[in-house]
């Protein structure tokens, strides 16, 4: 798992420039096996334009060349380009800021007042805690102990 994280940190920051280049905000980096693949997914989002076929194939072919050129994946790989969707995943601090007063699901590696598992309206990252208000509580969840954070689709 170290080896993953060692390449999710590097083409982060090769994503980050394509990103710059493009105007483009680099969402989040998955590397990870998928039945006998390793799958290389970067998540992009642009303000107010979204993102587009387009967008994704420019960025695609940027990314491709720098991540040919540093070599920071041994193996092969299915490199994917995306929109984060609607359930988009939380992770930076300005994610849970530019998202208060929407719905999340928070899932945490240890169990925080009896649950692993919270669902509610985002009060946003303060003090190096994420905010939700469940059922009129407020609850400030330390951000280390956060495994994953995710809007909910609410239709």
């Amino acid at each position: 798992m170290a080896k993953d994280n060692h390449v999710v940190t590097q083409v982060m920051a090769l994503a980050e420039r394509v990103g710059q280049e493009l105007e483009c905000e680099i969402v989040d980096v998955e590397y990870q096996k998928e039945g006998s693949e390793w799958i290389l997914r970067i998540y992009i989002d642009r303000e107010d334009l979204g993102v587009d076929h387009e967008l994704c194939q420019a960025f695609s072919r940027k990314i491709d060349v720098l991540l040919d050129e540093e070599d920071p994946i041994a193996s092969e790989y299915l490199l994917e380009i995306s929109s984060p969707g609607i359930e988009r995943s939380l992770k930076k601090p300005e994610h849970f800021n530019k998202f208060v007063g929407e719905t999340v699901n928070i899932k945490l590696y240890a169990a925080y007042e009896g649950k692993k598992q919270w669902q509610g309206t985002l009060l946003g990252f303060k003090d190096h805690q994420v905010g939700i208000d469940v059922k009129g509580k407020a609850l400030w969840i330390d951000a280390d102990s956060i495994t994953k954070a995710h809007l909910v689709a609410e239709f």
